[in-house]
């Protein structure tokens, strides 16, 4: 596809929800609250916050810049912006394997959800006795084909809106859904502070105790927020490549990021006083929303089966949604690849990564059953997908970014990106502070924190 036909977002406002439908979804409401309940709590959020602003920010404009400014597929952006020197055009491969690898184990969550909204919708959470529903989700997780029909479905789902193009299919898909996840996040969590206990919940992510927090929490504040941004995964470099020139990236970024920080503050106010509400281990992993939310609409539905019924349709639905617009982010950056290295369709791109993503998730989905005995360092394929990716691949990737921009890109290159050619004067006037931060700041820190997932 020749640079010229590429197509492009129809403006900020589509810019900002794509980007933000990348950003904003598992990551928000299922990984968050987990990762908060297994590493400090409050104290984690407020360095999971710092993170976001003072390093991942940096990193999404870097990632930006390079989209836009080399208006191709994320593995083609680090080869032609350098002149196709060999290392950053092996780098750039790593922006194809990486979101592959993600989408793969994260449609099988995806497909999880799929499974707990056809249950509301027939009614059936609300009409479970509160203390059987913890054991529900082991029970569905560990059968050998249920789970992975849901995930091939949500695969499915995804795919298809890819399919339809970016404006036709990525864009309307983001303008329609992401008003909406707010308005859903935000009924939850009114009911869900409004549980008996659930002001132990609240007061665990207002109240820090500063005893948790260890050099490993701040790694995984930094993992988390790469995760949560997309980045190191080349979905934002794909969606950097689609924004028009004109456009004020900072404004872009800065949004999306603020976005994504309030979702995830929200989705872990509506999670945390649940848990605490049903009695459940903050710390209890990926299963956690699946354990804490089914004993909140079943304990709901002993009183008001039907609004019960009705508000866990709409919570489930939120995550289905949430999880699609990150999904879809990761299906694009192979397809945007595939489309403009090989020359194939969009529709004969969507299928064959359809068939990579599918046949790996079908082994992460079936690591919680029949393959739950092969593990490897300890982790099952599921576990491995999720650590690798999130605490290596994610922060090797970002870093290469980084670099790329602060350290190879030359400095009027990155200041007229960041500018869109002295378009913006405030722009202009904060650029030496971002390109120390992007040179400096940022480059650092992904290194230490990275170090600190084998040296601690």
């Amino acid at each position: 596809m020749a640079a010229e036909q590429r197509e492009k977002f129809g403006g900020r406002l589509a810019v900002i929800l794509a980007m933000a439908g990348s950003a904003i979804g598992l990551g928000n409401i299922w990984r968050f609250p987990y990762m908060v309940g297994e590493h400090g709590g409050a104290a984690f959020v407020i360095v999971y916050i710092i993170a976001t602003l003072l390093i991942s920010l940096p990193v999404f404009l870097s990632e930006v810049m390079i989209g836009r400014r080399s208006h191709t597929n994320a593995r083609d952006a680090f080869a032609r912006l350098s002149r196709h020197h060999p290392f950053w055009k092996a780098a750039g491969y790593l922006t194809i394997i990486i979101p592959t690898l993600i989408a793969s184990y994260y449609s099988v969550i995806g497909g999880w959800s799929l499974e707990y909204l056809f249950q509301s919708c027939a009614f059936r959470l609300s009409a479970m006795d509160p203390a059987e529903t913890s054991g529900i989700f082991g029970a569905f997780v560990t059968k050998s084909w249920a789970p992975v029909a849901m995930h091939l479905l949500f695969l499915l789902l995804t795919v298809g809106v890819v399919a339809g193009g970016v404006k036709a299919g990525i864009e309307k898909f983001s303008k329609i859904t992401l008003p909406v996840l707010f308005v859903l996040i935000v009924v939850i969590l009114v009911y869900s502070v409004s549980l008996p206990g659930s002001a132990a919940g609240v007061s665990y992510l207002l109240k820090p105790d500063w005893s948790e927090l260890t050099p490993r929490t701040f790694a995984y504040a930094m993992g988390q927020s790469f995760f949560s941004l997309s980045l190191g995964m080349g979905a934002i470099i794909t969606y950097g490549s689609y924004v028009n020139k004109k456009e004020n990236i900072l404004s872009t970024s800065a949004g999306t990021a603020v976005s994504d920080l309030l979702f995830a503050i929200l989705a872990g106010f509506a999670i945390m006083p649940a848990v605490f509400a049903a009695g459940i281990e903050p710390g209890a992993g990926p299963g956690l929303i699946f354990q804490s939310i089914p004993y909140v609409f079943a304990k709901m539905g002993t009183d008001l089966p039907v609004v019960s019924g009705i508000v866990s349709i709409l919570f489930f639905l939120t995550i289905v949604v949430a999880a699609m617009t990150s999904c879809i982010s990761l299906v694009e950056v192979g397809v945007s690849f595939l489309m403009e290295r090989t020359g194939m369709s969009r529709g004969k791109a969507c299928v064959l990564l359809f068939g990579i993503c599918g046949g790996l998730g079908v082994l992460c989905s079936l690591s919680f059953g029949p393959l739950s005995g092969f593990k490897v360092a300890g982790m099952t394929l599921f576990d491995l997908f999720d650590w690798v990716c999130s605490n290596i691949l994610l922060l090797v990737m970002g870093l290469l970014a980084v670099v790329f921009v602060g350290w190879i890109l030359p400095r009027r290159v990155v200041h007229d990106e960041f500018t869109s050619r002295n378009r913006y004067a405030f722009n202009n006037r904060i650029f030496p502070v971002v390109w120390f931060l992007i040179k400096w700041i940022a480059p650092v820190a992904v290194l230490i924190i990275f170090l600190t997932n084998f040296i601690l």
